[in-house]
């Protein structure tokens, strides 16, 4: 084995770059979900702004691509090609390190609503919708709460964006943890990675136009973009001579710009198109951009501006309790917003401070939310990230 196939099968190998990603990937959402207008009065001079943030599905899109990518790792960088461990050791390490997190910010959510509920009840006080207008609602049925515990929420139109809207990702990303060992690597080992993306796609949009759309909130095409994770990880780290020879041959940078470019274009709505198609290429942007960072650090080349910013201690640093971000910035949001909707200020300050304002206490709320539910049930390698030492 040469120096260069040594490092691909390296077992100490890190990729800082991934808590980057995931990092400003959330800081991204976050701004998603700012309603930055009173009513229907936004100033015209945050149109341009406000129009660059409503892509945040592409930012789902780079979790769902990550998730493949990270799951896969191991498997393809293993000896016998198998998950360390069992089955039931590999979920108990997918619960203990997702599901905490989750109840807990669902409970508090849970427990918000029912306070707004009783103070309805025993005062005048009334939710204004206009005002707690976000990503988040106190008012929700026992529906919605079985099904956000079951994590099952995604699969129905009246209940997949109730309560904490961002939360339908989890229960998507949730049940792919499952899918993951029982379905995908079996056929992945069995009919290989190119048949494995086919047939995770066929599966996704088969409901979509074999069953009139059933299912279709629940995105069932990210199964396939989940397995486009999958395969960058496999063209990445395998030794196989067709996948070394695609990993040295494609002109990786130039397929993530492409396909990042085609992504963009098939958003636009005025083509008509399905939106898992524009997801499809954002998914493939995703999944050249791993394959090419990756054989960049891996090969020991000039680090690229993009990389040295998803390296950026800062970036990482974000990363480390991006998922605590996630879940939270939804609740915080509306609050902000509920504040802020009735002071005496412009239109322009009520844009700029709940950007501003939001941003920042969803920042301090999500970090206080890592260090008390999420780090201590983490794994003894993930707790030595502290966000202080990324920093310093």
């Amino acid at each position: 084995m040469n120096t260069k196939s040594e490092k691909y099968t390296e077992k100490r190998l890190h990729l800082p770059y991934l808590d980057g990603l995931r990092g400003l990937a959330s800081l991204y959402v976050v701004l998603v979900h700012v309603e930055p207008g009173i009513g229907d009065q936004l100033p015209e001079s945050w149109l341009l702004f406000v129009r660059a943030m409503k892509y945040g599905a592409f930012s789902v899109i780079s979790f769902i691509v990550l998730s493949g990518y990270v799951l896969m790792l191991p498997v393809v960088r293993s000896e016998n090609g198998q998950l360390s461990g069992s089955f039931i050791n590999y979920i108990k390490r997918r619960s203990r390190r997702i599901l905490p997190p989750y109840y807990i910010v669902l409970f508090i959510c849970l427990l918000i609503g029912t306070v707004v509920f009783i103070v309805e009840k025993s005062t005048n006080f009334q939710w204004n919708e206009i005002a707690g207008l976000g990503s988040f609602s106190p008012k929700f049925s026992v529906i919605d709460v079985v099904s956000h515990l079951l994590l099952v929420h995604n699969l129905s139109e009246s209940t997949y964006l109730t309560i904490n809207s961002p939360m339908w990702s989890i229960a998507t990303e949730w049940q792919m943890y499952f899918l993951f060992p029982l379905l995908l690597l079996p056929i992945w080992r069995r009919l290989g990675l190119f048949m494995l993306v086919i047939i995770a796609f066929i599966i996704g949009l088969t409901p979509i136009y074999l069953l009139n759309g059933f299912l279709e909130q629940a995105n069932p095409w990210l199964l396939g973009i989940f397995c486009l994770g999958m395969a960058a990880a496999d063209i990445g780290f395998s030794q196989k001579p067709k996948l070394v020879a695609i990993r040295n041959s494609l002109p990786w940078n130039r397929l993530t710009i492409i396909f990042t470019c085609i992504a963009f274009i098939t958003e636009w709505r005025r083509l008509g198109l399905h939106i898992w198609i524009n997801q499809s290429f954002a998914g493939l942007a995703f999944a050249c951009l791993f394959i090419s960072l990756t054989k960049s650090i891996v090969e020991g080349k000039q680090p690229s501006l993009l990389l040295r910013i998803l390296q950026h201690p800062w970036a990482i640093a974000l990363g480390t309790f991006s998922y605590s971000l996630y879940l939270t910035h939804g609740p915080v949001l509306v609050f902000v917003r509920y504040f802020l909707f009735y002071l005496p200020i412009s239109p322009n300050m009520f844009a700029a401070v709940s950007y501003l304002l939001g941003t920042i206490m969803s920042l301090m709320i999500a970090y206080l939310c890592y260090l008390f539910f999420e780090r201590p049930f983490m794994s003894n390698f993930l707790k030595k990230r502290k966000v202080k030492d990324v920093v310093s």
